[in-house]
């Protein structure tokens, strides 16, 4: 079985084989350690593989004859068409891979879970490229902060007095939705596609 990573890129999706799908699952291996993983498919990509017509009895998307490489510049040229029409800039294939980080992020999902879903041999990877996105860790770090907060006798007494020493903060609505200062680039472009 070849390798691929735990979230597919083109040519992991256009080399998966029929009997790595059953029911809702998906069974690969991840690319950089070799460790099997099973994940489930939302019930719109499992009906959409039920209905797509195979290209082989062994492949969804490729033939299996000639090369695998032929077949996936092939699905890249066809994608670059489709990112053209639907008027997507910068459009590539790894804006899937990118859109499905960036969306668990927003949900609240744990960047480290995030790190392991996208097969990064370490969590500095995905903080790397995805950090700015992490809303909910930066309010989990808030958290944390006010709760430390609670036995300091200092930030009991300003929080009766309502004495602030001059600090204004700011209104929640006027709080930044990303951490740092993003500018776009690998990883971290939220175009939907």
């Amino acid at each position: 079985m070849r390798s691929a990573s735990s979230t597919p890129c083109i040519s992991d999706a256009i080399n998966l084989r029929i009997d790595q799908v059953t029911g809702n699952r998906l069974f690969l291996y991840t690319q950089k350690t070799g460790v099997p993983v099973n994940l489930v498919l939302p019930d719109v990509v499992r009906d959409a593989l039920r209905r797509t017509s195979m290209t082989s009895k062994q492949y969804w998307f490729w033939s299996g004859a000639g090369e695998l490489e032929t077949a996936i510049t092939n699905w890249r040229a066809r994608l670059q068409r489709l990112f053209e029409l639907a008027k997507i800039p910068d459009g590539h294939a790894h804006r899937f891979r990118d859109t499905f980080a960036v969306e668990l992020l927003l949900a609240g999902v744990p960047i480290e879970r995030v790190s392991v879903l996208l097969d990064h041999q370490s969590v500095r990877i995905t903080e790397k490229h995805y950090s700015p996105w992490a809303k909910s860790r930066q309010e989990q770090l808030e958290a944390v902060l006010r709760k430390s907060w609670e036995n300091d006798p200092l930030a009991k007494e300003t929080e009766n007095t309502g004495y602030t020493a001059g600090i204004q903060e700011p209104e929640v609505a006027s709080r930044p939705y990303f951490i740092g200062g993003f500018t776009g680039g690998a990883g971290g472009n939220r175009t939907h596609v």
